[in-house]
């Protein structure tokens, strides 16, 4: 996918995007296929970057794995319509503005392993179960026994990251300002999540310009977002410097 370097994200904001979502499109090309396999899916990203998830057995993915162990995990999601009046302020014509469409994505690529023995079919899907539903009480997998042949666990270990987080970065900060205020007036589906990444840049440019670095997560003050979230209902950004 085209990033532009104002697109780019920073530190490990592809990371938490890819926590927060987790669930995909796995792509695996195979070999000498018209066109690759795609298969959505719900997966687990872990501490040390790889990927686990599980599928049915009978999917076709995996002999397309079979065949090309490189495979690739595309994310998007947090998005956002921007009508073309929203880009213009003070005395430009909203006729001549542009459109766009707001949203984050991610891509992993990495080579995959398939797992078939009991005990790391097991082990997978205990990890994603205990990601989506930890305060949930389950038996231990390996107690499903026969039942585990039905599925088949897959490790990627991700060796390229490619990040885009399409937010206006490469207009100036009273536009973005000026986009960040309608999206909250607006407030349908998609919006805030848009709203909250725009709020990242422009906590971005108020800390670069003091000088500040962000806390060791990558995250920027808290107190400053929420000051700049209050003022988007109050006062719609008028004066936040």
């Amino acid at each position: 996918m085209l990033i532009h370097t104002w697109d780019e994200g920073a530190g490990d904001e592809w990371r938490r995007f890819a926590i927060a979502q987790g669930f995909g499109h796995l792509v695996a090309a195979g070999r000498a296929r018209d066109v690759p396999v795609v298969v959505p899916t719900q997966f687990l990203l872990g501490e040390d970057d790889d990927v686990v998830l599980h599928l049915a057995r009978p999917n076709p993915i995996w002999s397309a794995i079979e065949e090309n162990d490189r495979v690739l995990l595309s994310l998007a999601g947090d998005w956002a319509f921007i009508p073309s009046d929203w880009k213009a302020i003070d005395d430009e014509d909203p006729a001549w503005g542009i459109p766009t469409t707001y949203y984050a994505a991610v891509q992993l690529v990495g080579t995959a392993s398939i797992v078939d023995d009991a005990e790391g079919i097991a082990a997978i899907l205990g990890a994603q179960l205990a990601g989506l539903q930890p305060t949930t009480e389950v038996v231990d997998p390996r107690r499903h026994g026969p039942r585990l042949r039905g599925i088949r666990g897959l490790r990627i270990r991700v060796d390229d990251v490619r990040g885009k987080f399409k937010y206006g970065g490469n207009v100036d900060e009273a536009h973005r300002r000026a986009v960040a205020e309608r999206l909250a007036e607006r407030d349908g589906p998609g919006d805030r999540a848009a709203l909250a990444h725009l709020l990242d840049q422009l906590a971005l440019i108020f800390h670069e310009a003091r000088g500040q670095a962000p806390h060791q997560d990558g995250s920027w003050s808290g107190e400053l977002c929420g000051q700049l979230a209050d003022q988007l209902e109050r006062a719609r950004m008028k004066d936040w410097g």
